[in-house]
């Protein structure tokens, strides 16, 4: 019993440590190429086995479009998943990297919605005949779109980096309510968009040669997002810390005057 306290208060010790900005820089400076190496060679494989299999007999070339499109849409629902998170670690535990992880995580999202709703209009045109239709589930995504856009502008307006770290962890918060009904709109409304046709409970819907390089592609596209955001997390560290310094310094001037 001792045993087992003693190794979860050394791994609850190891998780705290992520805490110290020091430390997590430290980390990222040696897993940033390890991670950015795995990711070329996914999406090396995943291009590859993308331009080798034949169109679909309905959709034609335009299939290979599901190979950004699907990826882009998990990552952009994934990321403000990780938002919500790391505002919650803002709001109550007050964990130092928690805000510095959603402000990096928002442009981020804000990239993969976007490639979600371009491609997924690249597909539309000649699926549906139409560019863009006020479907459930393309507005939903569209105001995920919207809300990155509002969280990032949040961020910049507020001078206080802790007033705006609890203001943006609020809004966060709050519109986590649209994540749902992203996910489920195609099944509470009658809708264009097709429903789920790989997290199926009776199995994938897709054959397995489409699904395999769609498989490798969204690890791929999984992976240049966490490449990235301890990336922006880095480098929104030295941010603050530069920007620190210029405070004390401006502080030591004007008591030196």
């Amino acid at each position: 019993m001792e045993a087992d306290m003693s190794e979860t208060s050394l791994a609850i010790s190891k998780f705290s440590d992520l805490a110290n900005p020091t430390r997590f820089l430290a980390l990222a400076a040696r897993a940033i190429p390890w991670l950015a190496g795995i990711t070329a060679l996914c999406f090396i494989v995943g291009l590859y086995l993308s331009f080798a299999t034949e169109g679909d007999y309905q959709q034609g070339e335009t299939v290979r479009i599901m190979y950004v499109h699907v990826p882009s849409a998990w990552l952009s629902m994934m990321c403000y998943t990780i938002m919500s998170v790391s505002a919650i670690g803002t709001l109550v535990w007050r964990h130092p990297l928690a805000d510095v992880s959603a402000k990096a995580a928002a442009p981020l999202g804000a990239t993969f919605t976007l490639l979600a709703l371009v491609t997924g209009s690249l597909w539309g045109k000649p699926m549906w005949g139409t560019w863009w239709v006020w479907d459930a589930r393309l507005t939903s995504v569209f105001v995920l779109f919207l809300m990155y856009l509002g969280l990032i502008a949040l961020g910049r307006a507020i001078d206080d980096p802790s007033k705006a770290a609890r203001v943006s962890a609020v809004l966060i918060l709050v519109g986590f309510v649209n994540i749902p009904i992203i996910k489920f709109s195609v099944e509470w409304w009658n809708t264009l968009h097709q429903s789920a046709s790989v997290l199926r409970l009776d199995g994938p819907a897709i054959d397995p040669e489409f699904l395999r390089p769609l498989f490798i592609m969204a690890i791929a596209f999984t992976l240049l997002f966490f490449t990235l955001h301890i990336m922006a997390m880095r480098n929104e560290i030295w941010r603050r810390r530069i920007a620190a310094q210029r405070r004390l310094a401006a502080r030591m001037a004007s008591r030196e005057e």
